[in-house]
């Protein structure tokens, strides 16, 4: 067995075993067991990396297809999950993060690495645009997370179901926590937007035009949401649809036509 394919499937194994820890103890009385929980996520984790720099670096550039750049995503959002979840309570957060990078590390095990996109390390700009980009769509990934737990919090303390969210946090921390992230998020995102119009001569060519166009009209979105928020009070089931569309969007404009390109074409 190749070492990326024991990576793969270490994590992978990690991943969903840590998820189900989550999922069986979810409404436990003494809720779920966090030192089993981050143990088993620090060392998918740890899986995760190796195997993701190996199929990152494995060319004299970066390899940046697109499964390798999911893989890459997702470890970024475990991460992140995971170092909050030493601090607060991510509870629902957890098992869809490890759900999801455990399953793309499964796939990965069948993912042919025949469909490179390289990345010419040397090109500072190039770089610093990917960057802010990745750095963006992570962080508005997570924003969305929280906009779904403030949603379920909130319904939850409508019906008065009190047991349900005995190990979450309280709603109007997470709330707060949302627009946080969703603030840093969006000005991650418009700095990758303007770093690419000045610096990237192709920025506005056919090929990238579409790609461009849907980043935009998600920033458009996500300045949107701020601004409803902070001056005319928006919450709840609202915040989280306009973050769904934002996301959606901003999830085509990156992977959208990759996929299309390595995959189906």
């Amino acid at each position: 067995m190749e070492f990326s394919h024991f990576g793969a499937l270490t994590a992978f194994i990690c991943y969903i075993s840590a998820t189900l820890a989550v999922v069986f103890r979810l409404f436990h009385p003494k809720g779920p067991h966090l030192v089993t929980i981050l143990t088993l996520g620090c060392l998918a984790i740890i899986a995760h990396t190796l195997n993701t720099v190996e199929y990152l670096f494995n060319q004299d550039n970066i390899n940046f297809s697109l499964p390798n750049v999911v893989s890459l995503v997702s470890l970024i959002i475990t991460l992140t999950v995971t170092s909050l979840a030493l601090r607060f309570k991510v509870n629902l957060l957890i098992p869809v993060t490890y759900a999801f990078a455990g399953l793309w590390q499964l796939i990965m095990l069948f993912t042919p690495q025949g469909h490179a996109a390289p990345v010419i390390s040397a090109d500072f700009t190039v770089l610093s645009h990917i960057t802010l980009a990745l750095i963006a769509y992570c962080v508005l990934v997570i924003a969305m997370l929280f906009a779904f737990q403030v949603a379920y919090i909130n319904m939850k303390l409508k019906s008065k179901n009190l047991a349900a969210v005995s190990h979450l946090p309280p709603l109007m921390q997470v709330e707060t926590q949302l627009f946080i992230i969703l603030f840093i998020g969006t000005a991650c995102l418009l700095l990758s937007q303007l770093t690419g119009f000045i610096f990237l001569e192709n920025f506005l060519t056919k090929e990238t035009a579409h790609k461009t166009v849907l980043s935009l009209l998600a920033l458009l979105f996500y300045l949107v949401i701020l601004w409803g928020h902070y001056k005319q009070g928006w919450r709840g089931h609202r915040v989280l649809s306009l973050t769904v569309i934002a996301t959606s969007l901003l999830t085509l404009a990156y992977f959208g036509s990759r996929f299309v390109k390595e995959f189906l074409l």
